[in-house]
């Protein structure tokens, strides 16, 4: 690997991470042409300085420049179409009183989306980056193709919602596996609009979130929910009279809102704002700013996933199908309506979200909620794809051209859904959500343990570590959603009447599990207590920690001097340059 004369690689100078003290011993080089470019690299924001800066603590200037990718696409990934099922079966199950669970974890959500957000800041090293020189080679390639199947999942989702939304606009002319490769196409064009500037590509993306708020908004309005109701199913955490089937829908809710992929594509998105990582004092700027647009990003979302809840809840809640059927009569729709909405339980989805609000407000209303539902699928396939690109490139350090990741990411995705979608009836389809929601849960411990073990080790975050409030909240929560997406794939199983084989490969793979998420609890605990007995162990070592030269430096000096010239040595290559600041 190339270095400059100070010793330095030089594909690492933009990403390292010297604060104080470094007395003029590093230069800037982010004016480079770096060797490989990736996304958001060769065309960073410039942040803007004004002259009383030190005297404001906020400012719209500074908010409004750090506003971009992050922001709409935090909006974006909170509002796929898996998103907006579950916010549509939450209504017809249990009206509004599981409103409460979408804000906690819209909040949720948004507390690790901020550590994993800080470590981009931090280090200038997304969180795939970052496994890739933390994690010894076996769990790192387990981590991807763990996270590459939560993308997966998530992208079987999104393509699956946008054609279904344009089966709905064609009115059916457009059969589901014509709308996944239309999906495909329409994808592609759009992601190329980054190579004409990151603000055009930014601008497309608020586009399609004014759609969906428009959209969403329109139904909102049309229908009239209860606000009463509305305000105590968010403020009153209970769930009186609910049954089985609101349990499991608020657990699935967490599995839909908190997605493991987007804790590395948030990491990523922060290295779109040129920040001076020789100042702490801008690094900490930067994260405050960062955190300020991610909450509002979520506040938005949050509001528009409790208008497609409100809808469904006054709507749909404690309907039956026949009542459907019958509010269709003399309607344009009325034989689609009556071939799907049979069987004793109502059963939503939506497609038959769809159907059902153009049997009661009009097919005007089935067309604008299509047309959401269009954008949503749009918008987060596209945040999909960064997201792939982003674990791709980190975790296995690929340095393709740009156009080969969209492609290979795009591929693996797209086959299994193309597959799905062309042998499977549109009923079968839109059944699927729960079950790639449970597949997206499984995944989720990949993501919170390595971002709660970065971001809780001085060595990697020197003075930017999080205190112990900020480990204990962090690890607590993560225990508590991992839990409760467990619970919700154990009730998946239950379901399924699986027979003896199926339940001998799921007991294999649980132990493979377990002794995975062991591993890297113990990798955290090495990193957040560098001079403790099990990081000195052999067996840590040996097997767990890639780097252990730095855990001796970690461990007798934890002062910010120490940990600067400790992470300057775990964050470049594989290949240590072990240079003092």
């Amino acid at each position: 690997m190339a270095t400059d004369n100070k010793g330095y690689s030089s594909e690492e100078n933009d990403r390292t991470v010297p604060y104080s003290q470094y007395d003029g011993h590093f230069e800037d080089y982010e004016d480079e042409e770096p060797e490989f470019s990736t996304y958001f690299t060769d065309q960073k924001v410039e942040i803007p300085t004004f002259p009383d800066d030190d005297k404001l603590r906020f400012s719209f200037k500074k908010l409004w420049a750090f506003t971009g990718p992050g922001f709409l696409m935090s909006i974006s990934a909170y509002l796929d179409p898996g998103n907006i099922e579950s916010d549509l079966q939450s209504g017809v199950v249990a009206k509004y009183r599981l409103l409460w669970v979408l804000m906690w974890a819209t909040i949720l959500g948004l507390l690790m989306q901020r550590l994993s957000m800080r470590i981009g800041v931090v280090t200038g090293l997304h969180l795939a980056e970052m496994c890739y020189r933390q994690y010894k080679r076996l769990p790192r390639i387990l981590l991807w193709i763990m996270i590459e199947i939560a993308i997966i999942g998530s992208d079987m989702q999104e393509v699956i919602g946008t054609a279904i939304a344009i089966y709905l606009l064609s009115m059916k002319a457009i059969p589901i596996y014509v709308g996944v490769i239309i999906t495909v196409f329409d994808t592609f064009t759009f992601l190329l609009m980054d190579k004409y500037g990151l603000r055009k590509l930014e601008f497309f993306f608020a586009f399609l979130i004014t759609v969906m708020a428009v959209t969403f908004g329109y139904e909102f309005f049309i229908v009239k929910p209860e606000a009463t109701e509305m305000i105590k199913g968010a403020l009153i955490p209970w769930c009186e009279g609910c049954d089985s089937r609101a349990l499991l829908q608020a657990i699935g809710i967490v599995g839909a809102v908190i997605m493991p992929h987007n804790l590395y594509l948030h990491s990523a998105l922060v290295k779109s704002r040129k920040v001076d990582r020789h100042q702490p004092s801008k690094v900490k700027e930067a994260n405050y700013y960062f955190f300020i647009e991610a909450s509002i990003a979520l506040f938005v979302s949050f509001l528009i996933n409790v208008f497609v809840v409100s809808v469904f809840a006054h709507g749909l809640s404690g309907k039956t199908n026949e009542q459907i059927v019958e509010q269709c009569q003399n309607k344009t729709i009325y034989e689609e309506a009556k071939a799907i909405f049979v069987g004793d339980e109502l059963d939503a989805d939506i497609y038959k979200g769809g159907i059902f609000l153009g049997c009661s407000f009009g097919v005007f209303a089935m067309y604008v909620w299509a047309i959401g539902i269009l954008a949503a699928g749009q918008s987060s396939t596209m945040t999909g794809t960064y997201s792939g690109q982003f674990a791709m490139e980190g975790f296995l350090n690929l340095k393709w051209a740009r156009w080969h990741r969209v492609l290979v990411t795009r591929m693996i995705a797209v086959v299994p859904t193309f597959a799905v979608a062309f042998y499977s009836e549109i009923e079968q389809v839109t059944k699927m959500n729960d079950y790639l929601n449970a597949i997206m849960a499984l995944q989720l411990p990949f993501a919170t343990i390595p971002t709660i073990a970065f971001s809780s080790s001085v060595a990697i975050m020197g003075e930017f570590v999080n205190g112990f409030w900020n480990k204990l909240i962090s690890i607590l929560l993560s225990v508590t959603v991992i839990g409760i997406n467990l619970a919700f794939i154990i009730s998946r199983i239950n379901l399924a009447h699986l027979t003896g084989m199926w339940i001998a490969l799921i007991v294999i793979f649980s132990i493979f599990y377990v002794l995975f998420c062991i591993y890297l609890v113990i990798h955290m605990i090495c990193l957040m207590k560098s001079d403790g007995a099990l990081s000195q162990s052999n067996f840590a070592r040996k097997y767990v920690i890639k780097n252990t030269s730095h855990l001796a430096d970690a461990g007798n000096d934890s002062s910010v001097t120490s940990a600067n010239t400790v992470r300057k040595r775990i964050i470049t290559d594989d290949k240590v340059v072990n240079t003092k600041l």
